[in-house]
């Protein structure tokens, strides 16, 4: 059976820290959902606090419609996966998966015979059967989480809580096991909350990504909609690359060094603000054609492209190009943005009003 979870303006403090600051969201059955944030954002003490490991400060944690304020953490219904596994070194696989089951009260612990078929059908599911007898130690790295993925899924939870479950491992195995739990969540539609600062992860797995940033929500979207169409600087700025230049907004024109960077398509506050765009989004040409004026300053492989760093007026911009093109450190070129998205500066950061998506042809240069 999957729940619903609900964290109603939950605020949590360490010392004079605010971890979690009045935050509220619903995560709907069988949904699965991405925390995504720098380290320090409150990710994983949100994740801790559904799961009853830290007591709020304010506000409430709702399952299935009930607070969950006095339920103990074993009556919830929460299967956790951590980081580094917390497998049992001294147990075996079949054993460290049965942990649970076998930890029961007597009156609902399953029989040996049922805990042993479920510990088989859970071993087949995570794709290790025939592992039950080895170790932990006998285990890979993804092997490992895996029989910590079993072993949480061995109680039936209502809800499965993960916390950087692949941040241990190296990139390929982390690769490899998100379609697997991406499969595995299909299968089974648990109600599922990971914890996660791998923006790729995030936008692979998740059905909706929460983004935050210093204890707050900055968005919660779909992975299209968090990264096409960011709400924030903060959120524009970890969604993916982009570079970042200072500008000044008058009468609906973004200026830098005195010139016209790109005219708005939408009403834009007077002021100064902040222009982001994406490597992939920025165009470079012969100088002397129109764009903004710019110095090459980095020439290096990023995969199966290369990126320039150019200087420009308000900042340093990147920009992916083909590998067939060739740009000395030195040169002067102009510099186009096919798209970009510009925000009114409010100080030291999150700006709530609707930032202005600039498209290929909507600009004045």
């Amino acid at each position: 059976m999957t729940v619903a979870v609900s964290v109603e303006n939950a605020v949590k403090r360490f010392g004079q820290q605010m971890a979690l600051a009045d935050i509220s969201l619903d995560v709907a059955p069988g949904e699965l959902v991405a925390l995504l944030g720098p380290s320090g954002s409150g990710k994983t003490t949100l994740l801790r606090a559904i799961a009853g490991l830290e007591a709020l400060d304010g506000g409430r944690i709702v399952l299935d419609g009930a607070d969950a304020a006095h339920v103990p953490v074993r009556h919830r219904g929460i299967g956790f996966v951590f980081q580094q596994y917390a497998l049992f070194r001294h147990m075996s696989v079949a054993d460290n998966v049965a942990y649970g089951l076998r930890s029961r009260p007597r009156a609902t612990r399953p029989s040996e015979a049922d805990i042993r078929a479920r510990v088989s059908d859970l071993l087949g599911l995570v794709q290790l059967e025939g592992y039950g007898g080895r170790y932990p130690a006998q285990l890979s790295g993804g092997q490992r989480q895996r029989v910590a993925l079993a072993r949480a899924l061995a109680i039936e939870p209502k809800v499965l809580l993960l916390d950087e479950p692949f941040g241990a491992l190296d990139a390929l195995v982390r690769k490899e096991l998100r379609a697997w739990l991406r499969e595995l969540h299909d299968r089974t539609g648990h109600t599922t909350l990971f914890v996660t600062h791998d923006q790729d992860e995030a936008l692979e797995l998740a059905d909706r990504v929460v983004v935050m940033s210093f204890g707050r929500i900055e968005q919660v979207g779909t992975p299209d909609e968090v990264y096409d169409q960011p709400a924030t600087p903060q959120v524009f700025g970890f969604m993916g690359e982009s570079s970042r230049l200072d500008v000044e907004v008058r009468d609906g024109a973004a200026f830098a060094a005195g010139g016209a960077v790109a005219v708005a398509i939408a009403p834009v506050p007077d002021g100064t603000g902040s222009l982001f765009v994406r490597p992939q989004d920025v165009s470079i040409a012969m100088a002397g054609t129109p764009g903004m004026e710019g110095i090459v300053r980095g020439y290096r492989r990023h995969g199966a492209i290369r990126r320039l760093t150019v200087d420009v007026a308000g900042g340093v911009v990147e920009a992916d190009i083909s590998p067939a093109v060739r740009a000395e450190n030195g040169t002067k070129v102009a510099v186009r943005f096919n798209r970009a998205r510009l925000f009114p500066a409010t100080g030291a950061g999150a700006d709530c009003r609707p930032p202005v998506a600039h498209q290929s042809g909507e600009y004045a240069i």
